[in-house]
């Protein structure tokens, strides 16, 4: 199973990114789907999650009405939207894959929100 993250990048407050995860060798279709961020000398913490099917969405507080997941069952990719970013939401995002019974992770791609 992979998990690829990519679309992160240096980005000035205010500014928009895409951030993709591109999965392998699972049926995608089967998982819900996470993106987690984590900042230097932080936890990771949970910032959207959407379910196997897209019905079902959540969102952290502190991202709610500024970032979107959104996911392609056709092409095992989800998405994560961000915008009107703040150096606050500077972090390294990581995708995940989730059931009852398993989970994966990617190995993550850096956000810098920075003038």
């Amino acid at each position: 199973v992979q998990l690829v993250e990519s679309g992160g990048g240096l980005v000035q407050p205010g500014g928009a990114l895409r951030l993709s995860c591109a999965a392998s060798g699972l049926i995608f279709s089967w998982y819900d789907m996470n993106w987690y961020r984590q900042a230097p000398g932080r936890e990771r913490e949970l910032v959207a999650g959407i379910s196997s099917a897209g019905g079902s969405r959540n969102y952290a507080d502190s991202v709610k009405g500024r970032f979107t997941m959104s996911r392609d069952n056709e092409k095992n990719t989800a998405y994560l939207q961000m915008n009107s970013l703040k150096p606050e939401d500077t972090a390294v995002y990581y995708c995940n894959a989730r059931t009852l019974y398993n989970q994966y992770w990617g190995k993550g791609t850096l956000v810098t929100v920075s003038s």
